[in-house]
């Protein structure tokens, strides 16, 4: 019987706005791509577990439906798994009702750990479950957590390797009993998606967007929050009527309040699209000027994994970044086209005027950071933290 490598996530798929569920995804995926037998492990919505039968045989690995595999650009050698959640079964259940407690209890043990050969989650409960079930594990950290790694788990034998994306993460972890030698820093990934040119979707965005006699774009991709520069973005606009400015992400309460603070501003340059999936994404960084990666000063600084940053990258669009201490490491490249300092919008507006006079926009991309960046696909990630697994529990490619 072939043995699955399991990816899993406490959450339903699919979700706009939530970047951790596209790196469970993209590193998923991934695993698949390289030749391993992957599932995708995550719960259903509750109106679509109302079968009862399902219950009995709940881990049943499929192809992705197409709106999924839309949704995180999925290639077609991965499997999902969606766990059904009937009432009363809630992610923020009671101790005997949460979804968490009814994965780790029932579901693991009775159903996915016969067919599995190693987990790979975010999710601290599944690590746990997983161990105590002779499975050996990987565990995905990416936020500080003052919380202790219990010792019997982090120096378990089956306890193969923690993954985080900064050094500042890295070090709260050790400093929260996680021991030195199981901690590795490994930057995410970029789906293969934003490589491929597509010149005729890029212009079919330029001709949407550039309004108002507005000749260039600049775009910015991600959460939509103060603490990433949104605001900061929305007053460097209005510094540069003659731009436009394009945001996507955010949910409809987040781009609403936003809308209302450009009018409050009158900033009549900046558009904001919500959430994209990632083949629509991929066209907009593609038809953009320049891409923003704005950020405030401040404690979320030091921890920001950069995930749209590769993203950035691959389109070959010139960057203008902010000096922060995840991203800081990029300065001694060349995929970076300018630098700011945090908290600038005046000197951030400047860095766009210099980077339209030296770099035109190339339909083609920019090389430079195009080759720089291969070496962050989600393959090369998982290749990598594989290594760290021990011969005897690695998985082996099926194809």
């Amino acid at each position: 019987m072939t043995k699955h490598y399991i990816f899993f996530t406490r959450n339903v798929l699919p979700q706009p706005n939530a970047a951790h569920l596209v790196q469970v995804a993209h590193s998923a995926n991934a695993a698949a791509n390289l030749g391993y037998s992957t599932v995708l492990v995550y719960l259903r919505n509750r109106e679509d577990s109302s079968n009862p039968f399902e219950l009995f045989y709940p881990f049943r690995p499929q192809t992705p439906t197409s709106e999924l595999a839309r949704f995180y650009n999925l290639q077609d050698k991965l499997k999902v798994a969606p766990l059904p959640m009937p009432w009363p079964l809630s992610p923020r259940g009671g101790k005997w009702n949460n979804s968490s407690t009814a994965v780790s209890k029932y579901y693991f043990p009775f159903h996915i750990q016969p067919s599995t050969q190693l987990v790979h989650t975010r999710d601290w409960n599944f690590v746990k479950a997983a161990i105590k079930q002779g499975i050996p594990a990987i565990y995905e950290h990416h936020h500080h957590n003052a919380k202790q790694f219990e010792p019997e788990i982090v120096r378990h034998p089956l306890f193969q390797i923690a993954v985080t994306v900064v050094d500042t993460v890295r070090e709260s972890m050790i400093q929260n009993g996680m021991p030195p030698d199981k901690v590795i820093k490994l930057h995410n990934g970029f789906n293969q998606v934003f490589l491929l040119r597509q010149p005729e979707g890029a212009q079919e965005w330029r001709q949407k967007l550039l309004v108002n006699g507005c000749q260039h774009l600049v775009v910015y991709s991600g959460a939509v929050n103060k603490f990433k520069g949104v605001d900061l973005l929305i007053d460097v606009a209005k510094q540069l009527p003659q731009i436009q400015f394009t945001i996507a992400g955010g949910n409809e309460s987040q781009v609403q309040a936003y809308q209302q603070l450009t009018k409050e501003k009158e900033t009549q340059n900046v558009t904001f699209l919500g959430y994209l999936p990632q083949n629509e994404l991929a066209t907009l960084l593609q038809a953009a000027d320049i891409l923003a990666h704005p950020h405030c000063s401040g404690e979320a600084a030091t921890f920001t994994s950069p995930l749209k940053l590769f993203d950035y990258m691959a389109s070959g669009t010139p960057i203008v970044a902010t000096e922060i201490p995840s991203l800081i490491e990029f300065k001694s490249t060349n995929a970076i086209t300018l630098w700011c300092e945090p908290d600038r919008p005046t000197q951030f507006a400047q860095c766009l005027k210099q980077v339209l006079e030296t770099h035109p926009r190339k339909p083609d991309g920019y090389s430079n950071s195009i080759d720089f960046v291969r070496q962050f696909s989600w393959e090369n990630r998982i290749a990598k933290i594989l290594n760290y697994v021990d011969d005897s529990m690695r998985p082996s490619p099926v194809n």
